[in-house]
């Protein structure tokens, strides 16, 4: 099994942004940790991160055939990014979303994800553990069917 973590806009700078609200652990951490964790498990993992829209989308694309999931922390693209939606909606590879705060306890326009709907489930507001509560939903399931 492989799985791609596609993190948003303004992920890069975890660690030095909101530590009240994100956490202290840089993105690098965070990855060494969900890294380990999927070479225990026997589970290939692809990171990649993007502040730009469009790019997030050409990642999507360029690996749908190589992948067996996507877990992706859209950051604020997820509150408005159709072109996203439509990507993992189109390549049909089962995706889980993440958001390390818990966006309905913030402001009333991060509580609504136009991309939750093309997405297996989300999972919000456990910070750096939600990227591993995704793995163990992939680890878990198994190979999922692609939808």
């Amino acid at each position: 099994m492989k799985l791609l973590y596609l993190f948003g806009p303004n992920l890069n700078l975890l660690g030095e942004r909101e530590a009240d609200i994100y956490g202290s652990m840089t993105l690098k951490e965070i990855e060494n940790l969900v890294k380990q964790e999927a070479e225990k498990r026997g589970i290939g993992v692809v990171f990649f991160q993007s502040n730009n829209e469009g790019t997030i989308i050409d990642k999507i694309h360029q690996t749908r055939k190589e992948i067996d999931g996507i877990i992706i922390n859209p950051g604020a693209l997820a509150h408005y990014s159709l072109a996203i939606r439509d990507a993992i909606e189109a390549v049909r590879v089962p995706t889980v979303e993440v958001h390390m705060s818990n966006i309905f306890a913030r402001e009333e326009f991060r509580h609504h994800s136009v991309i939750s709907p093309v997405c297996r489930g989300q999972i919000t507001g456990f910070g750096y553990l939600g990227y591993l509560l995704a793995l163990d939903f992939f680890d878990k399931t198994g190979r999922i069917q692609k939808r």
